[in-house]
C-alpha cells in the first residue's frame, strides 16, 4: 500500500462523481487522500530498540560460544572484540528493524490504534480548515478524508449539515470506503460513496437557483 497512487482516469471519475452529486444539492463535497497522516518515527524507533534489546539479552546466553569463535578468528583476541561484536550487531539489528517498522502493515501493529485514530482526525481537521470546507456560504460543506496507511476515513461535515443530519448517518459510507482501501479498490468505493453523500445532502439541501460551486471537484492528493 505504500506505493498507492490513483490513475488519472480514476481521479477524473472521482471529480466527475463530485460534480454530479453536487448538481442536485447546495451542499459542497470535498475529497482528499494521503499516504499517512503522521510520521510515526518515534514508535518505529521504540519498536526497533525493544527488538535490539531482546536480541542483546538472548545473545548473552551464547557469549561463551561467540567468544570462542572470535578467538579462532583473531590471533590477538581481547575481550574488547566481544564488546565490539555485541555493540555493532545490536546496532545493526536496531537499524534493520527500524526500517522494517516503516512497512505499513507493521506500522499498524506497533502504533497504538488510539494514536492512529487521533492522528488521522487531527490531519483531517487541519485540511478541513485549510481547504475552506468550513467556510462555504451556507456552512454546508463536507470532507471525505482518506488516510491509506492507517486505513482510516474521516467524514467531516460543517455546522449547517450537522444541524440536520446526524453523524451516524455517515457511518455506512465511511465503512464502505474503508472496505475499498482494504480491497485496493478505493476509486470505485469512493465514487459510490460520493453519490450516496449527494443523495443524502439533496434530501436536506436541495439545489438553489443561485447555487455556486465553491470548492474544487477534484480529489486532493496530499503529501503530508
Amino acid at each position: 500500500m505504500s506505493g498507492f497512487k490513483l490513475s488519472k482516469d480514476e481521479m477524473k471519475k472521482i471529480g466527475s462523481a463530485v460534480k454530479k452529486a453536487e448538481s442536485k444539492t447546495s451542499g459542497e463535497i470535498a475529497t482528499a487522500i494521503i499516504k499517512e497522516s503522521y510520521n510515526y518515527a518515534i514508535y518505529e524507533l521504540i519498536f526497533a530498540v525493544i527488538v535490539g534489546f531482546l536480541y542483546f539479552v538472548i545473545m548473552m546466553f551464547f557469549s561463551g560460544s561467540i567468544e570462542q569463535l572470535l578467538q579462532g578468528k583473531f590471533w590477538d583476541y581481547s575481550v574488547n572484540y566481544l564488546i565490539m561484536f555485541y555493540g555493532f550487531s545490536t546496532f545493526i539489528v536496531i537499524t534493520i528493524f527500524y526500517f522494517i517498522g516503516n512497512i505499513s502493515s507493521i506500522d499498524r501493529l506497533i502504533v497504538p490504534k488510539k494514536i492512529l485514530i487521533q492522528k488521522v482526525q487531527e490531519r483531517a481537521t487541519r485540511y478541513f480548515m485549510e481547504s475552506g470546507v468550513y467556510n462555504t456560504k451556507d456552512r454546508t460543506g463536507i470532507l471525505i478524508f482518506i488516510s491509506i496507511m492507517e486505513r482510516r476515513v474521516e467524514l467531516l461535515a460543517d455546522s449547517g449539515i450537522n444541524e440536520k443530519i446526524p453523524k451516524e448517518k455517515w457511518q455506512s459510507i465511511v465503512d464502505d470506503i474503508i472496505k475499498g482501501i482494504k480491497q485496493n479498490e478505493i476509486a470505485l468505493h469512493l465514487t459510490n460513496s460520493i453519490k450516496e453523500c449527494g443523495d443524502l445532502l439533496a434530501e436536506h439541501f436541495p439545489i438553489q437557483a443561485d447555487d455556486k460551486n465553491e470548492l474544487t471537484d477534484d480529489i486532493d492528493i496530499l503529501e503530508k
